[in-house]
């Protein structure tokens, strides 16, 4: 009895020290706690009652209340040391263990008692395996349900597929996050302060989709942010709005790395839509600020916008009905070619034109864009036309092909100048029909007029003297280049000219046969 006693007391120290250390450490593991003293209480009360029936001469069942004393106190000890394992010290070293893991480690650890227990007082622990086999068999029949959600729990845990903390879209397309996993069912919280038990067979059997975790590790999850925009604005113009507002100073709740960023996803599907579609796509480290994110990324989208002079598109439908006829055309036309003219006008190539000659050039004009990134005109193509450049900015670029020691290089393009509006380029294919010396390649959205060969032609045969007066003008330019590039002197630059002018001179009139 002295020895029991200590035992006891032993029991009960432990007890203390092992719930200050879960109390201190890992609160959330109380529960352990409360399980080893309701284990405690009840071997205590176990072995005084075994002691009230000794001392009232019941001796047969003093030794049966005795084998269940020592049970419970077997047990105290398993669960005894689970919780200061499996709470405090594992927690300490950062290795975290499934909770079904550590339950069968315990449930292992009841069936070893057990059996040492029966062991001790002399009983065959065989027979109660088998008694315990024959109960398992039907209990498995009887509860297949039951007992695939348990195994499931269990797959779920050793293979390491699914973690708490884990956000997770079922096959219904609801999300929540993992709070626990259970022997027959996994807990999910969901962002509406709402609760879904999933039975485990069921993740099992069906896709689940893990958010914000790829390669095993948690990712920034990608969210998406739709907005539609009529089609007058062009799409490099909304975009390069929208972007530089998400990315010109944080945003609560959106990641940094990878940047937001916007793009075009499609123009109108139906007859009636007038409008294009975009998406913000930015990343969202924390799951469950989805749509206060949200909002506040829209709230970035509006008022770029709204600042940008940029309208979001309205759901509406708009019917035209327009008047042609030929009275109508002729002010459309002189209009153009009214507008055209001014540009014309203040280009210094083409101020020793004439105004009617000026204005047969804008009849002739044809209007082309581009957007950022185009190639304008390729270096080698043919093409006989020029480029008046309204709005917008274009860099020279030439294709260097290197050879080196290894053998042939890949080609380099080198930029060699830039242009911004108003300015020229490709007058010598133009004038002299030569193929293209270098890339033209906008670097912002480009508008620009562009004249052809046959336009110029009218006005080139009916006052030929203008190639000369271009011809000077043209190697002006050329060599004002080249004398940059090349550092000459005012009396090279001059002989240089002078060759310039006549080839050129020479070029157009075999071009146009003057």
């Amino acid at each position: 009895m002295q020895h029991e006693v200590f035992w006891a007391l032993g029991l009960f120290l432990a007890i203390v020290v092992v719930a200050a250390l879960v109390n201190r450490f890992n609160a959330a593991h109380r529960l352990r706690v409360r399980r080893v003293v309701i284990l405690f209480v009840l071997y205590v009360a176990a072995f005084a009652l075994h002691l009230a029936l000794d001392a009232a001469g019941a001796k047969v069942w003093s030794s049966r209340v005795l084998v269940g004393a020592e049970l419970l106190k077997a047990f105290t000890m398993v669960n005894l040391g689970a919780t200061a394992t499996f709470s405090v010290l594992l927690p300490l070293t950062s290795v975290a263990l499934p909770m079904i893991a550590s339950d069968l480690l315990v449930g292992v650890g009841y069936i070893a008692a057990t059996l040492g227990v029966l062991s001790t007082h002399g009983l065959n622990p065989t027979g109660a395996l088998a008694s315990a086999a024959v109960v398992s068999a039907v209990l498995a029949i009887s509860l297949q349900s039951t007992l695939g959600n348990i195994l499931g729990g269990v797959a779920l845990q050793l293979d390491g597929s699914i973690h708490e903390g884990d956000w997770i879209q079922l096959d219904n397309g609801r999300q929540g996050r993992v709070h626990a996993i259970r022997w027959r069912h996994t807990v999910l919280e969901t962002r509406d302060w709402s609760t879904i038990i999933v039975p485990n067979a069921q993740l099992l059997a069906n896709n689940i989709m893990i958010l914000g975790k790829r390669g095993g590790r948690g990712v920034p999850q990608r969210q998406w942010i739709w907005f539609n925009v009529d089609f007058r604005f062009p799409p490099t113009k909304v975009v390069k709005t929208v972007t530089d507002a998400l990315c010109s100073a944080p945003i609560a709740g959106v990641a940094t790395d990878p940047a937001p960023d916007v793009v075009c996803m499609d123009f109108a599907k139906a007859n009636g839509d007038s409008f294009a579609s975009y998406a913000v796509r930015y990343w969202l480290p924390d799951m469950n600020q989805t749509d206060s994110t949200a909002s506040r990324v829209r709230a970035r989208v509006f008022t770029s916008l709204r600042r940008a002079g940029i309208p979001l598109a309205l759901p509406a439908a708009t019917t035209w009905i327009q008047v042609d006829n030929d009275e109508r055309q002729q002010r459309k036309k002189e209009r153009q070619v009214s507008e055209r003219f001014d540009v014309l006008r203040n280009l210094p190539l083409f101020r020793s034109l004439t105004d009617e000659e000026v204005r047969t050039l804008a009849a002739g004009l044809s209007h082309v864009i581009y957007t950022a990134g185009e190639v304008c005109t390729r270096q080698g193509a043919v093409a006989h036309w020029l480029y008046i450049l309204t709005s917008g900015t274009v860099e020279i670029r030439t294709s260097i092909d290197p050879d080196g020691a290894d053998g042939p290089a890949l080609p380099t393009s080198k930029v060699v100048n830039r242009l911004t509006a108003p300015e020229v380029f490709g007058e010598m294919g133009l004038i002299t029909g030569q193929s293209r010396t270098a890339d033209v390649v906008a670097t912002t959205d480009v508008d620009c007029y562009r004249l052809d060969r046959e336009t110029f032609e009218k006005i080139l045969l009916a006052r030929p003297e203008i190639a000369t007066e271009l011809s000077d003008r043209l190697a002006k330019r050329r060599v004002e280049l080249i004398a940059v590039r090349d550092g000459l002197d005012e009396k090279a630059l001059l002989a240089r000219q002078s060759m310039e002018r006549d080839q050129i001179l020479g070029a157009i009139r075999s071009f146009f046969s003057l």
